[in-house]
C-alpha cells in the first residue's frame, strides 16, 4: 500500500505536487508568488525544492511564500548532488537548506542522488541522527535504482528507520520506472514523486511550434530527449489531445498520475500560463480506455528479465 505522508498538522500530502526548481531562475519572485497562490489554491499541499536549485533562490523564495502556513504544508529538499553524501556533506548542505528555507525542520530530506562512494550505513546513520534531533520527519532518496531503494531500506531497519518516499524521473517518454521502482514502491510502501511529468517541456507539443524551453537552452535535457521517437510522440499527444478537446500538457500530467502505483507527480512551470494545463489535471477523468490510448503513444519498456515469453 502506498504510504501517504502529512504535514505537521496532519493534512495528507496533495495528489500532486509542486517544483519550485523554477524559483529565482527563470521565474522572478513575482512569476514564483503567482505560482505559489495558484498551486495553494487548487489543493496542492506539497512542495519541493533542493539545495542545489538556482543557487539558493529556489529555496529562499519558497521560505518567504509558506510563511503563515508552514503547518499544513508539506515541505521537501535535497541535498547530495554535489560533495557526495558523506554525513559532514549533508549535514552542511542541510543547515544551509534550513537556513534558507527560514525552517527549523524540513518535513522531507531526500538525499538527491545515489553515492556509491559513500556506505549507505553512514547516509542512513546520518538520516536517523537529524530525524532524533527532530530536524526532518521523512527520509527521502531520489534517482535511486530499485536495488539501491530496497538495500537502503534494509539498512535503515538496523537505525530504526524507514525509507519514506522516493523521486525518480518518470513521463510518457521516460517509461523506465515502470519495470521495477513503481512496483518496488507500492509493495515495500514507499510514497513516489517522480519529476518531469511533462519531459522538460516536450510533451506539452511546444518544441514541436518552434517554442523554446529547457531542451534547446540546456545540452543535458537536449540530449536527454534527444531520440526522434521521443519528438513523434510528442506530437501524437499533441494531436491526440486536440481531439479530446484538451491540452497535450494536461494529459502527460494525468496519465503519470493514473499508474496503478498512485505516484504524486511533481509539476513546475516558468510561469503561471504555463502551469495552468497542469494544475487542470488535478481535475481531470483518466479513464482506463483513455489511458490505454496515451500508453500506446510510446513504447513500453521491456519488462527486467530475458524471459519475456513468459510475460503478458
Amino acid at each position: 500500500m502506498t504510504k501517504i505522508l502529512t504535514s505537521l498538522d496532519g493534512t495528507p500530502a496533495s495528489r500532486f505536487a509542486f517544483g519550485t526548481m523554477q524559483f529565482g531562475g527563470r521565474a522572478d519572485e513575482t512569476a514564483s508568488r503567482a505560482m505559489f497562490d495558484a498551486s495553494r489554491e487548487a489543493g496542492i499541499t506539497h512542495f519541493d525544492t533542493a539545495y542545489v536549485y538556482t543557487d539558493g533562490q529556489s529555496e529562499k523564495l519558497l521560505g518567504r511564500c509558506i510563511a503563515g502556513q508552514r503547518d499544513s504544508l508539506l515541505i521537501a529538499t535535497k541535498v547530495g548532488s554535489v560533495g557526495g553524501a558523506s554525513k559532514a556533506n549533508m549535514i552542511r548542505s542541510f543547515d544551509v537548506c534550513r537556513q534558507r528555507l527560514g525552517m527549523d525542520m524540513v518535513d522531507v530530506l531526500y538525499l538527491h542522488r545515489f553515492d556509491p562512494g559513500t556506505d549507505l550505513r553512514e547516509i542512513l546513520a546520518c538520516f536517523a541522527d537529524l530525524k532524533a534531533q527532530g530536524r526532518i520527519r521523512y527520509v527521502g532518496l531520489s534517482n535511486f535504482a530499485a536495488w539501491q531503494v530496497v538495500k537502503a531500506i534494509m539498512v535503515a531497519a538496523e537505525f530504526d528507520l524507514t525509507v519514506d518516499i522516493l523521486q525518480p524521473m518518470y513521463n510518457l517518454v521516460k517509461r523506465q520506472a515502470e519495470v521495477e521502482i513503481l512496483p518496488m514502491c507500492a509493495d515495500m510502501g514507499v510514497a513516489c514523486a517522480p519529476y518531469s511529468p511533462l519531459g522538460g517541456g516536450l510533451l506539452t507539443g511546444k518544441y514541436a511550434d518552434g517554442g523554446s524551453g529547457r531542451l534547446k537552452e540546456d545540452n543535458a535535457y537536449a540530449a536527454r530527449y534527444g531520440l526522434e521517437w521521443m519528438h513523434q510522440t510528442a506530437q501524437d499527444l499533441s494531436v491526440f489531445a486536440q481531439e479530446q478537446g484538451t491540452d497535450p500538457a494536461t494529459l502527460a500530467v494525468a496519465w503519470a498520475a493514473a499508474h496503478p502505483a498512485a505516484p504524486t507527480p511533481i509539476i513546475s512551470a516558468r510561469s503561471l500560463t504555463q502551469l495552468t494545463p497542469s494544475l487542470a489535471a488535478l481535475d481531470f477523468e483518466m479513464t482506463p480506455e483513455l489511458y490505454a490510448a496515451i500508453s500506446a503513444l510510446s513504447p513500453k519498456p521491456p519488462p527486467a528479465t530475458d524471459r519475456i515469453e513468459e510475460q503478458e
